[in-house]
């Protein structure tokens, strides 16, 4: 049975703290003080997960609803997308994601059935490095480019288990835009950024960094040196394979 918002008005405190079940897994904690938390449980790669939707009332029951369906569409993802453009302020790139409904306009590059953990790499310190050094710029912007930043970006041989980490890191950072409401492009303001999402993306670039060099890299110039060395590797090697017609849509890492 659903929670009415009476129901949650009426919750008092006592000794210790308690749960009030709505549905979906979202459910609302009551703690002795008084306090009253939307939380929404879930499962993901077979671990049990907690979000937080607000603080009721400031939150109010009907808006903590819809931030739980928003959170559920994520699973339903379909395509990767970055945008062509971007500010070289931003200390990420603004990568997002869409559902098959969708229709992605020129302003944006797209990688369609993609693994969700492609859009950890984009999301990566790494990766924005790798880009503003190979790819063009509009002024001082940024200009993405999927066959120069993202078809050349070179990524270690990936475990399972490595796929399953960066699967969690991408879905940490989707959950944490989650509970705010500017669009994707005000939250990566350097001045403005939320420090949950930032948080998000530090342990994405810690899981992501150690699978390059088993640590954090020191600098941007260490991660260019690291970078160059496997994509010279990566060159050589693609010298010995036979030639293939390549596609002109971004493609995925398998």
């Amino acid at each position: 049975m659903s929670l009415t918002d009476k129901e949650c008005k009426l919750a008092a405190s006592i000794d210790k703290n308690y749960k009030l079940a709505d549905e979906k897994g979202m459910f609302l904690l009551v703690t002795k003080k008084g306090s009253k938390y939307s939380h929404l449980k879930y499962r993901f790669a077979g671990k049990e997960k907690l979000l937080s939707l607000g603080i009721y009332p400031e939150v109010t029951l009907k808006e903590a609803r819809e931030k739980r369906f928003n959170v559920r569409k994520l699973w339903k993802v379909r395509s990767i997308i970055a945008p062509k453009v971007t500010s070289e302020s931003r200390p990420y790139l603004p990568v997002g994601i869409l559902t098959s409904h969708s229709i992605i306009s020129d302003n944006a590059f797209a990688l369609y059935d993609a693994p969700l953990w492609n859009m950890a790499l984009i999301a990566s310190r790494i990766h924005l490095i790798w880009i503003s050094t190979v790819c063009g710029k509009m002024k001082t912007d940024f200009r993405y480019s999927n066959t120069l930043g993202w078809n050349t970006f070179p990524v270690p041989l990936l475990t399972e288990q490595n796929k399953a980490d960066l699967t969690a890191c991408a879905e940490n950072i989707l959950l944490a835009r989650e509970v705010h409401f500017p669009a994707i492009a005000d939250l990566y303001d350097p001045d403005k950024m939320p420090e949950n999402l930032r948080h998000a993306h530090e342990r994405n670039d810690e899981v992501l960094e150690r699978i390059y060099i088993s640590r954090r890299f020191k600098n941007d110039t260490e991660r260019l040196e690291k970078l160059f060395e496997l994509y010279t590797k990566m060159t050589a090697a693609a010298k010995f394979k036979p030639a293939t017609k390549q596609s002109k849509a971004s493609k995925s890492h398998e």
